[in-house]
């Protein structure tokens, strides 16, 4: 069986990553998603181990002195990371991995591992971005304030990333990331 191929899917937060995501997982068999480590707060309906490995500030510092991850960043106070181990194990059984990871952590990758397709999600305008953040309803007006401020910063990124997708309709943004997955596989090797 052929080694999987590393996808790494990034963009600010509010974008639809997950929501994009969601619809390519059900209708691609191959792909796998990797899944996070965080200290952030679980949200109402995330199971530990299922949308992420929630975990105290003390344990992901001790993960990290042991290089445990391939990536980790700390935003908005609170780390994220991709355990290495199951990333790996996933691309040698043949399947693909796509990474739903932050900014920062893709551009670690983005360092790292050349081979990894790097996919960046941008919202159309700012105004709907800052409409998404709100119509959430699960962080209070500082929290989304501060979301909004690194999602300008993050935007400036975009340029050193593979592909870009603006999720203004979510079937296009599914649409262009299943083309680029199958892409990505009709892509003559060097």
């Amino acid at each position: 069986m052929n080694k999987g191929k590393l996808f790494v899917f990034t963009g600010p937060s509010g974008t639809g990553k997950g929501t994009i995501l969601s619809e390519v997982l059900a209708a691609e068999p191959r792909l796998r998603v990797s899944v996070s480590a965080t200290t952030r707060t679980p949200r109402e309906g995330e199971i530990h181990g299922i949308h992420y490995w929630f975990m105290n500030h003390s344990t992901f510092e001790e993960k990290i002195a042991q290089n445990a991850f391939l990536e980790h960043a700390c935003y908005v106070g609170n780390y994220y990371g991709t355990p290495e181990e199951p990333v790996n194990e996933q691309l040698d059984a043949g399947y693909d991995v796509i990474l739903e990871i932050e900014v920062q952590g893709a551009m670690q990758i983005h360092d790292k591992r050349p081979d990894a397709v790097m996919i960046f999600v941008a919202p159309p305008s700012m105004e709907e971005l800052e409409h998404r953040l709100y119509g959430r309803g699960t962080e209070n007006s500082e929290k989304v304030a501060e979301r909004l401020e690194q999602a300008k910063k993050e935007l400036t990124y975009q340029k050193q990333f593979d592909y870009i997708i603006v999720n203004d309709t979510l079937s296009d943004a599914v649409f262009d990331l299943r083309s680029i997955i199958h892409a990505e596989h009709c892509r003559v090797e060097p």
